[in-house]
């Protein structure tokens, strides 16, 4: 490029020179000058128009010809418009298979653009969303879905997590949503058709709570018998006595069983809402110190503690099972002497209890599993314990129920703390007015 310029600059000085000595024999010095620019000025001009005429009206034919600097320029804009269109043959062939892509899947995709207007969808959007190409481009999603559920899961822009809602076309059919932030604040929706899945659980559910419900009487009527057995088992032989000892255990573990599954299969199916106040997280804390006390026989010193001036806004009875199930956890986990601590505290923008003890622990490695049915971290000391394996379970829908989520903190050797984290709309200041905190949560 730097020899381009040196001849533009010899050309220049090449006609500037000529013009001058043209005009020195006839005292115009100054006008030959002036024509040699103005001759230089001439030429670049009418390679000026060239080159509008060019990428005006023909932009896909080969470009003017010339020299010099000109030419070089004409050539590198040439190769980067040629390079531009082979990209965009790229990109509009790339875009043709993801559409293609889309078109294939069973899953409805829809492109929203940052402001939440829909951008682009598949067929499958349209079979599941009930999307209309000719009316529906442009609209803003929560115009469409307009479920509070689904626009409250949109704007809080916490997707961590799906939601399930049915279509908003066939109340028959469960949907289950989720949304990815991707580009500039853009969204990608995915909708999956889970109807058979959803028809699945709820038979679980009704078949968990029906057997549930059938268990109790038989279990009732044993508890009775073996509860008069043992009253006259001081007139019983001692092998006998012992096995209705044994039986009565065994009966009431049953019946704890039943219970839990009783009150899980309510949380899973009762929307729930009905019985939320403002609760009192001090009154509540010293409620489930006495029953955790009890249920360590002094073996275990156990303290409280308020350090956030809020109040919740809850169920009651629902919360203090969570609480008393943590608290009945670590009783029976932590060992003798241990002390455990209940908590109300701020903490992740909102409040949370606290269950910590100074125990063994558990592994990293059991935490993800902790609230699944079932699931034990060391199944014989768990039975020995007279647990059910639904504890942490039921925490984890009482704290859905709540819009809180379950945290858990734990090493071997080092004790643990579960911290159910209750968002800030869960708080409402202690000297609130119930029914105007009522009105507000609906």
């Amino acid at each position: 490029m730097g020899l381009l310029w040196r001849r533009e600059l010899w050309r220049l000085t090449a006609l500037v020179t000529t013009g001058a000595l043209l005009g020195w024999p006839f005292s115009l010095t100054a006008w030959g000058i002036i024509v040699g620019l103005a001759l230089m000025l001439a030429h670049h001009l009418r390679q000026l128009h060239a080159l509008h005429d060019w990428l005006r009206y023909r932009p896909q034919q080969e470009p003017p010809t010339s020299s010099g600097i000109w030419g070089e320029l004409f050539d590198r804009l040439y190769r980067y418009q040629k390079g531009q269109r082979i990209t965009q043959r790229r990109l509009r062939s790339t875009l043709q298979r993801i559409q293609e892509s889309s078109e294939a899947m069973r899953d409805s995709v829809v492109m929203l653009d940052r402001h939440g207007d829909l951008e682009w969808w598949n067929s499958a959007a349209e079979r599941m969303l009930g999307l209309k190409p000719a009316l529906d481009r442009g609209q803003h999603i929560t115009n469409l879905m307009r479920d509070p559920r689904f626009v409250g899961y949109f704007n809080g822009r916490d997707y961590r997590e799906p939601l399930t809602l049915a279509s908003p076309i066939d109340e028959n059919m469960m949907l289950q949503f989720q949304i990815t932030l991707y580009g500039d604040d853009e969204r990608l929706l995915m909708a999956r058709d889970i109807t058979r899945l959803h028809r699945l659980e709820q038979m679980r559910r009704d078949f968990v709570a029906n057997v549930s419900h059938e268990l109790r009487t038989p279990l009732t009527v044993l508890t009775g018998y073996l509860e008069t057995y043992s009253d006259l088992s001081t007139m019983l032989p001692e092998r006998l006595a012992r096995g209705i000892d044994q039986m009565q255990g065994q009966t009431q573990r049953m019946q704890n069983l039943v219970n839990d599954l009783l009150l899980l299969s309510r949380l899973e199916n009762d929307q729930g809402g009905s019985d939320h106040v403002r609760l009192d997280p001090h009154s509540l804390l010293q409620a489930v110190q006495r029953d955790a006390l009890a249920l360590s026989s002094d073996r275990q010193q156990i303290e409280i503690s308020v350090e956030d001036p809020h109040a919740l806004w809850g169920s009651e009875k629902e919360v203090h099972s969570a609480l008393s199930n943590l608290a009945f956890n670590a009783v029976r986990y932590a060992g003798d002497g241990a002390t455990i601590q209940l908590r109300w505290r701020s903490c992740q923008g909102g409040a949370c209890f606290e269950v910590e003890d100074d125990g063994e622990g558990i592994d990293p490695r059991h935490i993800p599993r902790l609230t699944e049915r079932f699931y034990r971290v060391d199944k014989g000391r768990s039975t020995a314990t007279g647990g059910t394996g639904l504890g942490l379970a039921i925490v984890k829908h009482v704290l859905l129920r709540h819009n809180a989520h379950l945290d858990i903190s734990s090493r071997p050797g080092e004790g643990a703390i579960f911290r159910c984290v209750f968002p800030p709309q869960r708080l409402v200041d202690a000297a609130a007015n119930d029914e105007h905190l009522r009105r507000e949560a609906y």
